[in-house]
């Protein structure tokens, strides 16, 4: 008999393909409806389970009949407990937070509204809403066909951060815990918890900005600011020969210029561990980077804000606020100060006024450093934040202004102290 007589043949071949087809649908089905079903037992129920299987195997082989009694009223136990998952979780749910902004201190007010728009009633059941690391449960009773519940809600904030809210899970359970049916609804919404900022008026570290430049305390030659006439000098520009001098003075003279740059406000906040002394003194850094940053947007400055890793969105005040709300401290491997202040040179050359946010374990020569590191020309405040202090302390290293901040509200006097 030859090999191609033994072939099975071509129809045969594809219907037994067809049956594998079918045969691995329906156990991943099965599988996924078993997954379910485990999914919905809680440890407890496992642990009686196995207690049944114990219970009465010991009484069928010791003939101990009250262990095979106890197996049957655990067993009947859990049969009625798993009929209260019995019932539709059909709620249509809408999480509804009054603002999904508010400054770290205050509580975010909130409503959870459920509704049956079916056709048949749903019966009791638990709503979970979690929120951040935490949960908050609220007990929804029966609802009839048509009916709404409202659930309000207050989440307290006593840190900065970004806290999502959600997802919305409907719970049906038993009352002993034994097993429990999830349902996931709605999507989840991110509430910012902003830092502490304080407004402030009458000081503005930056240049007012203008059509064509802002001008700085360097003389040009070649420039758009008009700033005095000169005698002129061999290899001066003749396009900026003041010919009317020339001609009522009888000497040649020509312009002289200020150096121009435009108004660009640029923030390097450090989120070193190694740079501050406590997790307040972090926080204190970050809501000065905040009210600093604040007053250079209401001056209509260009604002760039820096930290280790990535700049931070800040061409608003709702943005700057959201990327502070989301900062985290950095890995000692990513560098302090001095290294943000390297990233700021190379990737902002240009910036009119450079702020540097540190906190008190910086040392004076890495803030030396770090300053030295910034572009030529800007004007550079550096700021610590060192809660132990209770007045403002003003300083100069180098070229740079150096205030040492103890409490937010020192913020303003410190600057006075820089502009005075």
């Amino acid at each position: 008999m030859t090999a191609e007589a033994l072939q099975a043949p071509p129809a045969q071949t594809e219907r037994d393909a067809g049956w594998r087809d079918i045969a691995a649908v329906i156990g991943a089905r099965v599988l996924a409806r078993l997954r379910r079903i485990a999914a919905a037992v809680r440890p407890l129920a496992w642990v009686l389970l196995a207690l049944v299987v114990g219970f009465w195997i010991l009484g069928q082989v010791a003939g101990w009949s009250e262990f095979t009694v106890a197996a049957v009223v655990i067993a009947i136990t859990l049969v009625l407990c798993s009929l209260f998952l019995i019932g539709r979780t059909a709620y249509d749910v809408s999480l509804d937070l009054a603002r999904t902004r508010v400054v770290v201190g205050e509580r975010a007010v909130g409503a959870l509204t459920l509704a049956n728009r079916g056709t048949r009633a749903i019966l009791p059941s638990r709503v979970v809403l979690p929120v951040g690391a935490g949960r908050g449960e609220f007990g929804i009773q029966r609802l009839a066909a048509g009916e709404e519940a409202e659930e309000l809600f207050a989440i307290p904030t006593q840190k900065r951060g970004v806290v999502k809210v959600g997802p919305v899970s409907v719970v049906r359970g038993d009352p002993l815990g034994l097993f429990e049916r999830a349902h996931r609804r709605d999507d989840p919404v991110d509430l910012f918890v902003h830092p502490r900022t304080v407004l402030f008026d009458g000081q503005s570290l930056g240049y007012l900005r203008d059509l064509e430049g802002l001008p700085a305390a360097d003389l040009s030659r070649d420039d758009v600011s008009f700033h005095a006439l000169l005698e002129y000098q061999p290899g001066d520009d003749l396009r900026h020969v003041h010919w009317k001098s020339t001609a009522r003075t009888g000497t040649m003279m020509v312009r002289q210029y200020e150096e121009t740059r435009r108004s660009h406000f640029v923030i390097g906040l450090s989120r070193s561990t190694g740079d501050y002394a406590s997790d307040q003194d972090f926080e204190l850094a970050i809501s000065i980077a905040g009210s600093i940053g604040l007053r250079a947007i209401r001056d209509s400055q260009r604002v760039d804000v820096r930290v280790q890793g990535r700049e931070l969105a800040a061409g608003t005040g709702k943005q700057l606020l959201d990327s502070l709300a989301a900062i985290e401290e950095s890995k000692p491997r990513e560098g302090g100060i001095a290294e943000l202040a390297g990233v700021l040179s190379r990737t902002m050359p240009l910036a009119s006024v450079v702020v540097l946010v540190c906190g008190s374990k910086v040392r004076a020569d890495d803030l030396r450093l770090a300053c030295s590191r910034l572009p030529y020309g800007a004007r550079v405040l550096a700021v610590v934040a060192d809660g132990s202090v209770s007045s403002p302390a003003l300083q100069r290293i180098g070229e740079a202004d150096v205030v040492t901040i103890g409490a937010l509200a020192q913020v303003p006097l410190a600057l006075q102290k820089v502009l005075a």
